[in-house]
């Protein structure tokens, strides 16, 4: 039978969708299939609503399980006139068709969205519920509350009205609380019959605060003056309507100032201040009664780090509209989504909300649940991961991510100053003031480049080593960065967004060393198929291996396989299966093979083979019967790199597979690679795979 949990918002402006989000990636991990469904959607289809769209992106939810029934507009008439069977009834058999896809639906229920009518939008979200056979997480926001207390006595009265309009409640959320509450809400909110805990989530100014893109799309601002991106957080609002100086001393970084546009003095204040070190950078700068500074500072504008927008409305206006514009949730707008679900992690006991219901664990690991698992096991056990190619924005993109995701420390290498501008210039926001988040300048911090410079004398003596080499080699960032690791001031690093994997990898290769009982390092790619996934080595390392460097290869790769949840079994391949073929390439593999067998291993393996019989079973059947994993094979050892790296890239490009690496194995402690042409996604997923090697190091 479809569990259904129906989220209610108690009071306006509850900050529902960060809910909603949070819960779906909880049970997106405990269920195989998750529905969404919105009884009221905004727009005039349910593909025009933000919230069905991210949440459809985000899970890769098909058309059958994400849906929405009613549109915000046709709603209100219902709610005007009293009659509620034309929602009832389509909502309802939209709910029971989508059963028939999804072991738990999530139902999103209303909004808050007649005016003056919360009574009747209670009860109608609470009929639904009930019609829907749905158990309801109510949802109270507390940022318009006075005190604890207010909040306190709102949970009763939510258990006490659920209670009469005989709901079935699932759980009890305060969101959007004061910081200084949250604390003390926690721990004296009352519990129910059943004694669950009610949960308390601060207000996540990410998420609650709109972007400058955001300020754009709603009140219409213009931004012929600008020509950086519009995606940036404001962290506050600051009208200027006082001399320069005693302005500039108020200023904060982040905040979104509204000035009329013929102040050249504020414009040209605030540009200075975002170009020089240690003064604050605005998120975005409203030029307002339609007014424009000479032609001069406008060319000087338009190389400000920060957008310049422009408007028509005269200053009160213009502040008025950017006060009325809230921050939400959306496939276009990443950053707020991770800060959205680092918060309800750090928040939720998911393990506990889970067990309020009964959920078998998947079988089936699609790519996108193989993508979250890995953030969920790095999460488990926090680590600290060097990125030492601080200047590329790529990079400073995915740590802000990973910060907002909060499932690892990160540690950047660069110039404080040349990493502000580009932060400031790209629109990210870290705060190295943070806890997680470090920036090293590895080109000035003498204490650390006079201890590193000592270790690696001290490592590459033999090879004679001066100091003075030693130091020019920790100017390079992958050096640093690998001592870092070596040293055990961080647990892993990742590197090659900029540089080759050569400069990558050596630094390892000199003083990391390999582990014990490893003579070479090797590598994996994750082959994330439609419905499971698959281990390849080696695509990325070793051009020719011999026969004890395949039989390496397979033990480590069976090791990896295992440490990420990929149940190992081996297939040595080759172009012969079993006794049919001969050659020197075929008695390499077969060589390999014994080799592997004769350490008893604690997997399968399986060797010579073809790659169809290794996949196929009705293949396998008929080539190789009996083999235990012939047909079922989950890690591929490939002869070469030649036929290994190809492979890999054929299967990407023309299977539509995710491939997730090169994943470095065989060194004693974690180092990692990126291709140079990487994504953001790429290298966070690269980090909760470094930090979850890092984790049995």
């Amino acid at each position: 039978m479809t569990n259904g949990i129906y989220l209610s918002a108690m009071t306006p402006l509850s900050g529902k969708s960060l809910v909603a989000l949070g819960l779906m990636d909880t049970l997106f991990k405990n269920s195989d299939r998750v529905g969404f469904f919105r009884a009221v959607h905004a727009g005039d289809a349910p593909e025009d609503d933000p919230l069905l769209q991210l949440i459809a992106e985000t899970f890769e939810l098909p058309p059958e399980r994400c849906r929405g029934a009613v549109s915000l507009a046709r709603t209100r008439e219902i709610l005007a006139r009293g009659d509620y069977d034309e929602l009832d009834s389509q909502a309802v058999a939209i709910y029971t068709e989508m059963a028939t896809h999804c072991d738990v639906i999530v139902v999103d229920g209303t909004d808050m969205v007649a005016h003056n009518a919360a009574i009747a939008e209670f009860d109608l979200n609470a009929r639904l519920a009930n019609d829907m056979g749905c158990s309801v997480l109510a949802v109270i926001g507390a940022n318009q509350t006075e005190a604890p207390d207010q909040i306190l006595n709102a949970v009763e009265v939510t258990r006490t009205e659920l209670r009469e309009a005989r709901c079935d409640i699932f759980a009890i959320m305060v969101n959007r609380c004061p910081a200084e509450w949250v604390d003390e809400v926690t721990e004296t909110a009352p519990r129910g019959q059943h004694q669950l805990p009610v949960y308390v989530i601060p207000e996540v100014p990410a998420v609650a605060s709109p972007t400058v893109e955001e300020l754009v799309e709603s009140a219409g601002f213009g931004t012929d003056l600008s020509s950086v991106p519009l995606d940036r957080d404001i962290n506050g609002v600051k009208i200027a309507a006082m001399t320069v100086e005693h302005f500039l001393d108020q200023l904060v970084d982040g905040e979104f100032v509204i000035v009329p546009g013929d102040r050249s003095d504020v414009l040209m204040s605030c540009l200075a201040a975002a170009l020089s070190p240690g003064r604050p950078t605005p998120a975005g700068m409203l030029l307002t009664g339609g007014l424009l500074p000479g032609e001069l500072v406008q060319s000087f504008m338009q190389t400000a780090p920060f957008p310049v927008l422009t408007t028509g409305h005269d200053t009160y206006k213009a502040a008025k509209r950017v006060a009325q514009t809230r921050g939400r949730l959306s496939s276009a707008s990443p950053r707020k989504s991770a800060a959205a679900l680092g918060e309800w992690s750090r928040r939720i006991d998911s393990r506990e909300l889970v067990s309020r219901l009964d959920l078998e664990r998947p079988v089936r690991r699609t790519p996108l649940r193989f993508l979250h698992d890995l953030v969920e096991a790095a999460r488990s056990d926090r680590k600290n991961i060097v990125l030492p190619e601080g200047d590329d924005p790529r990079v400073l993109r995915a740590a802000e991510i990973i910060h907002r995701r909060n499932f690892c420390d990160i540690t950047i290498l660069g110039d404080p100053e040349q990493v502000a501008k580009l932060c400031d210039a790209q629109g990210i926001n870290l705060d190295f003031d943070d806890d997680g988040l470090t920036l090293v300048d590895h080109l000035n911090d003498q204490e650390k480049i006079d201890r590193y410079t000592d270790a690696y004398v001290e490592y590459r003596k033999h090879k004679g080593v001066t100091k003075e080499a030693a130091l020019e080699r920790m100017r390079d960032g992958s050096y640093f960065g690998t001592m870092m690791v070596q040293l055990g001031d961080v647990d892993g690093m990742v590197s090659g967004a900029v540089h080759t994997t050569a400069n990558t990898i050596r630094p390892a290769l000199e003083f990391v060393k390999t582990a014990e009982g490893v003579k070479i390092v090797s590598s994996v790619f994750f082959m994330c198929l439609e419905d499971r996934v698959l281990v390849y080595g080696d695509c990325a390392v070793n051009p020719n291996p011999n026969a004890a460097q395949l039989a390496d290869i397979a033990t480590a790769s069976a090791a990896t396989a295992r440490a990420f949840g990929v149940d190992p079994r081996v297939a040595m391949l080759s172009y012969s299966t079993g006794g049919s073929g001969a050659g020197a390439d075929v008695e390499r593999v077969r060589e390999a093979t014994d080799i592997v067998k004769a350490t008893n291993p604690d997997f399968e393996v399986e060797g010579p083979i073809q790659y169809d019989a290794a996949v196929d079973a009705s293949i396998a059947k008929s080539k190789l019967p009996g083999s235990s994993v012939a047909g079922q094979a989950t890690v591929f050892v490939f002869p070469d790199l030649n036929t290994g790296n190809n492979t890999y890239k054929a299967v990407q490009q023309s299977a539509g597979a995710v491939a997730v690496g090169p994943v470095l194995q065989g060194l004693r402690k974690p180092v990692n690679d990126l291709s140079r042409g990487c994504t953001v996604e790429d290298i966070v997923n690269t980090v909760a795979i470094t930090a979850i090697q890092a984790q049995t190091m």
